[in-house]
Parts: structure tokens; C-alpha cells; sequence
């Protein structure tokens, strides 16, 4: 069966930013600090603790990675180690990759990208801005409309 076969068997139903997750009773998970964007006093910020969540739906064993990109997509910030993960048919799977002291050393739109089987599967940006660069922005928006 062949790499494109496989990813048309799962579905990356979304992935999200937080703090910490933590496995509860009943197998739920806890997320603290959902984000989709990082506002800070100052640049460059250093994270403690970082997560990304991706919720799969489909079917089959397959291995994940994330990796984050800088503003230009030319320097990895930080890359999981690869972790297989199974979907039983019609189920569904969540995928946890952690980091610690994470650092963005610029503002900018980087990139959290979902690599399925060493293939670039998914991306969402996660723009990093610090607060007076965000408030001008916003200014400038609302002055528009």
C-alpha cells in the first residue's frame, strides 16, 4: 500500500495550541491555556511548556511529527520526535507533542506544521507578536472599519 493510500485513510480534524494537557479519568483529556496566538511584552520569549494537539479521525497505524518553522520557513524552531499513533476503523485518535523552553526570537507568522509518515501533512500559522507591535495593529484595523 502506498504513502498516498495510507493519508487518504485519516483526516486531521483540527489542532490546537496550549500550555499542558493532561490525561484525566475516562481517558479525557484537559487542556490549559488554548491559544492561537502569542502576545508578549517582549522579544525574544522563551515558552516553558508548549503543546500542540492534533485530533485524527480515520483509520490505520501511522507515525507523526511536528515541527515549527520560522517566519521564512527556512530554520526549524523546534521538531517532535516521530510518534506512531493508531486509529481503529471509524474511531478516533489524539496526537500530544510536547516542548519545553521553546524560543521565538522574532515576531512573525511561523509555522506549526503536522508531518504524517515524514510527509508534510497539515500547517497552521501562529503568529508571535509582541504587545505594542499588536495594539498598533489593532488600532490600525479598527480605524479602517
Amino acid at each position: 500500500m502506498s504513502s498516498t493510500d495510507e493519508m487518504d485513510k485519516i483526516e486531521l480534524v483540527y489542532t490546537l495550541f496550549c500550555d499542558d494537557v493532561r490525561l484525566e479519568v475516562g481517558n479525557k483529556l484537559s487542556l490549559m491555556g488554548v491559544f492561537q496566538n502569542i502576545i508578549v511584552q517582549q522579544l525574544p520569549v522563551s515558552l516553558i511548556k508548549f503543546a500542540v494537539v492534533n485530533h485524527w479521525r480515520g483509520e490505520g497505524r501511522h507515525l507523526a511529527e511536528v515541527r515549527i518553522l520560522t517566519p521564512d520557513r527556512q530554520k526549524p524552531v523546534v521538531v517532535s520526535q516521530p510518534a506512531p499513533f493508531e486509529v481503529a476503523p471509524g474511531g478516533f485518535a489524539d496526537n500530544i507533542s510536547f516542548f519545553v523552553n521553546v524560543t521565538f526570537p522574532v515576531a512573525g507568522q511561523y509555522w506549526v506544521q503536522t508531518l504524517v509518515n515524514s510527509t508534510l501533512f497539515d500547517e497552521q500559522p501562529l503568529v508571535v507578536a509582541d504587545a505594542e507591535t499588536a495594539q498598533a495593529a489593532e488600532s490600525a484595523s479598527e480605524a479602517v472599519n
